[in-house]
């Protein structure tokens, strides 16, 4: 399960946003003390979400210590102190975006989300596979021959083959690939893994690479067995 470190001093915005962080499918440690999260953020979080204004040690030190101990989990600054001197410095202290208060959760939300899938890189399949996804210049090869993808096609593949072998479920691939909460309907999903089969010459009675786990997702084999 993905892992983030909220560190906020405020239990008015901490309770809610680890709530609703707790919504997205995150494991959240919250901490109210600069020193406790940085103790926290050294045991390798996928995201660290760092309120500037912390008692202790302030959110600016953390992120220096962090970064100058060589760890690079991605850090999202919370601040009040929405001047553009206060931005620069958060960001050269090895912060990797921000948001100001009063923030719009939906926006916090989008802005995790993005940091956390820059922060996992596409692990290359090992062994002998049919399906290639290269990261770099996203493209994908098929039996070593490119075939054609659109861009929500591309990423949906993307984050099939980044948890190959792993079951991923459609609330994840919603607001993966579509950024947004899953309420129900998957027409969207279903048509585009639909046409990424056909584009991959699966056969949907007897899939080899993208198989339907019923009433959770969909697990993806590269290797086609």
């Amino acid at each position: 399960m993905t892992r983030v470190l909220l560190a906020e001093d405020d239990p008015a915005i901490s309770e809610p946003l680890a709530r609703a962080l707790r919504r997205e499918g995150y494991d959240v440690d919250v901490r109210a003390d600069g020193r406790e999260a940085l103790e926290a953020a050294r045991d390798n979080p996928d995201l660290v979400v760092l309120d500037l204004g912390l008692p202790t040690m302030d959110g600016l030190e953390v992120c220096r210590r962090l970064r100058g101990e060589g760890h690079t989990v991605p850090v999202l600054v919370l601040t009040a102190r929405a001047d553009e001197v206060d931005t620069v410095v958060g960001l050269d202290a090895g912060a990797d975006d921000y948001v100001t208060k009063p923030f719009r959760l939906a926006e916090l939300l989008a802005r995790a989300r993005a940091l956390l899938r820059r922060g996992i890189p596409d692990a290359p399949p090992s062994g002998q596979v049919d399906i290639r996804v290269d990261a770099e210049s996203r493209r994908v090869f098929l039996h070593e021959e490119e075939i054609q993808l659109t861009a929500k096609e591309y990423e949906l593949l993307r984050v099939l083959s980044r948890n190959q072998g792993k079951v991923i479920s459609r609330e994840q691939l919603m607001r993966e690939v579509w950024e947004t909460a899953w309420y129900g309907s998957t027409k969207t999903l279903d048509m585009h893994i639909s046409v990424l089969r056909k584009k991959l010459g699966d056969d949907a009675m007897q899939p080899r690479y993208i198989t339907t786990i019923r009433g959770v997702g969909f697990r993806f084999d590269p290797a086609g067995e």
